[in-house]
């Protein structure tokens, strides 16, 4: 069974520009971060970005399949560096807001290849 997605997270005070050399790094190093998916089997990662009431956020939305490692087992060195990007960005004091998923909307063909 797939599990879908969406949590958002509050970027620290002053970080934005951070937040941009972290995006840009992710960007730049895609045939890379696309291996790592592999091992979590995460079929579609997505991060989104929100400025609102004067603070920022990013989401998270995925779509994964069952039985891949956490982000935080990994040792590739992209995920090594994504996490201290993490760190240094994201915003601990705030709760990750879980979106619950209304309608999940795949076709047939797509969900038989993810399992």
């Amino acid at each position: 069974m797939v599990q879908v997605e969406c949590t958002r997270f509050k970027v620290k005070e002053g970080k934005s520009a951070v937040v941009d050399e972290w995006l840009q790094f992710l960007n730049d190093n895609m045939k890379d971060v696309l291996v790592t998916l592999e091992g979590e089997k995460m079929y579609v990662e997505t991060i989104l970005r929100e400025h609102k009431d004067g603070s920022e956020y990013l989401y998270w939305y995925s779509v994964q399949g069952p039985g891949g490692i956490d982000v935080e087992e990994s040792t590739h060195w992209i995920d090594v560096k994504h996490l201290a990007y993490w760190d240094k960005c994201i915003d601990n004091t705030f709760r990750p807001e879980e979106l619950t998923p209304a309608v999940v909307m795949i076709p047939q063909r797509v969900r038989q290849v993810m399992q």
